[in-house]
């Protein structure tokens, strides 16, 4: 049986300013290896405000190749610290063609892969569809020092079939990195009802895969009401679902924390021995999937 390893999930706000958001995402991650962390998830995009709240060509300039001058220094902070990372970053892949992406850093500080969001969204406030490609490296697992992990992105965290192909390809711990809050306008009328439906979700994934789920968000207010962007009002709540889909741990609303979540290998195999639903997949008859819509003169 595999050995038991500890996650981090670094919950903060973010600023306009990419350097500050660094240097302070850092020492969030330096923290949570002192308290044992041994795999360490920031949430989406970190090193900005969710700047995808309208469409702004200059917004570009925010982008940067991966691997490449944050994985650089972050890389120095797995070594140093002995931890592996999962961290999200805006990716310029060439002109014109720019990714949401998560790198994956080993505890020696090596660059193990990365992750590029598969599905892409286009709601108000939530405007990726203008700054990202989707992604094209599939779903991809990642054997750091201390677990195989998999990592889904925000908007595909909706999507059952990204976190099932993640979890049959060995994963033990799937990161979600998210950047999801509530439109002021909807929060008192929707706010509770969107806030249990994005735990419902996460916690369906543990369940039906047997895997731990681990869903980190950004937190606090981001917008300027007065130059007409209404902002949005990240709601945290950053947890940690066991295989039985049971909330081990999980942050507030309002302001910055750090989870700290040990996590068993064994949970996982009893809890798929008791629910094997991976053993009673039907793989012969799922191909009409692979279809848009199913219409009857089909």
């Amino acid at each position: 049986m595999a050995d038991k390893f500890t996650i981090g999930l670094v919950q903060i706000r973010c600023t306009a300013d990419p350097a500050q958001n660094l240097e302070r995402a850092a020492e969030k991650m330096r923290e949570a290896a002192a308290r044992g962390a041994q795999i360490i998830c920031l949430h989406e995009l970190f090193h900005s405000e969710y700047f995808c709240r309208t469409e702004d060509a200059s917004l570009f300039e925010l982008a940067e190749p991966v691997p490449g001058q944050t994985t650089d220094v972050l890389s120095e902070l797995a070594r140093e610290k002995k931890v592996a990372l999962v961290v999200s970053l805006f990716e310029r892949r060439a002109p014109g063609v720019y990714h949401n992406t998560c790198a994956v850093l080993d505890a020696d500080g090596s660059f193990l892969g990365k992750y590029r969001k598969m599905h892409i969204p286009d709601d108000p406030l939530y405007y990726e569809k203008f700054y990202f490609t989707p992604g094209d490296l599939g779903f991809p697992n990642f054997d750091t020092k201390y677990a195989r992990v998999g990592v889904q992105i925000c908007w595909d965290q909706w999507y059952p079939e990204g976190s099932r192909i993640t979890a049959l390809g060995g994963a033990q711990v799937i990161f979600y990195p998210t950047s999801i809050g509530w439109h002021p306008s909807e929060k008192a009328e929707f706010g509770a009802a969107q806030l249990e439906a994005w735990r419902t979700v996460h916690r369906a994934h543990a369940i039906t895969n047997g895997v731990y789920a681990a869903a980190v968000n950004r937190v606090g207010f981001e917008g300027r009401p007065k130059e007409g962007d209404p902002g949005l009002e990240f709601w945290g709540n950053s947890f940690v679902a066991d295989p039985f889909g049971q909330v081990v741990s999980q942050a507030a609303s309002d302001k910055e924390e750090i989870l700290v979540v040990e996590c068993d290998p064994a949970v996982a195999e009893e809890t798929r021995r008791n629910w094997p639903f991976l053993r009673d997949r039907r793989i012969d008859a799922y191909e009409p999937i692979l279809k848009r819509w199913l219409d009857e003169k089909e």
